[in-house]
């Protein structure tokens, strides 16, 4: 199993890639490799908040669970991109669980040895707590977009964030669309039907294509109706 190249991993990150070298091959240092099978768990919702991660290969969900057991897709993770730090800097436990949706390998940094090197690095303090608003602005956007919507206008949000995170093909079914919109699956079929009418998408096995992304934004910042 070849190992990965952490310099060249942790350069990708937003955070990490203005770093001078040595800085880089310091954070390194503090890494440890993790590989998981499609399905299996880097941390679950409510765990203690001792690591947080950068994926390297693969794709990895962030999800809740209901009272009833329904799961509620918060975001997805792609190469390069950082999950978990918002629960090891508020050192709080984990609020979802962070899913490998394929097999994925991610660097993991314990916290204790990352705020040891904070400590010494003020200046990487910063940048992190202007991505962690970043993200959070996100966060609440999206609560609102599910708190104040209607159901139409929440599916075609949920359809444009995903073709930004996974490209314009997408490997859901309406279920599972209507699960990360929070809606019902029969409204996201109506909905998706009509869409498949107006050729905005199409339907194909399981897969969902968009074939056009202007029509489907005007539906999302704009009236519902289709």
């Amino acid at each position: 199993m070849t190992p990965l190249n952490r310099t060249s991993i942790l350069k990708q990150s937003l955070i990490f890639s203005p770093l001078e070298p040595a800085e880089i091959e310091e954070i390194g240092s503090l890494c440890s490799e993790r590989r998981l099978k499609a399905g299996e768990a880097f941390f679950w919702e409510g765990d203690t908040p001792d690591w947080f991660y950068l994926l390297a290969v693969g794709k990895v969900k962030v999800v809740k669970h209901s009272s009833q057991g329904k799961e509620f897709i918060v975001a997805f993770f792609n190469p390069g991109e950082m999950f978990g730090e918002v629960a090891v800097f508020e050192n709080r436990p984990y609020p979802a669980t962070a899913q490998a949706v394929e097999d994925s390998v991610a660097l993991g940094i314990k916290r204790d040895e990352f705020l040891k090197f904070l400590a010494r690095r003020p200046e990487v303090a910063l940048r992190i707590v202007n991505v962690l608003s970043g993200r959070l602005r996100m966060a609440a956007g999206r609560m609102g977009d599910l708190a104040g919507e209607r159901a139409e206008q929440r599916l075609a949000r949920t359809l444009l964030m995903l073709m930004f995170k996974l490209g314009n093909t997408l490997p859901f079914t309406r279920q599972e669309i209507a699960d990360m919109s929070g809606t019902t699956t029969e409204t996201a079929i109506r909905f998706m039907s009509r869409l498949n009418t107006r050729k905005i998408t199409r339907s194909v096995r399981g897969k969902i294509l968009i074939l056009d992304e202007l029509k489907l934004r005007l539906l999302a910042d704009g009236p519902p109706e289709i």
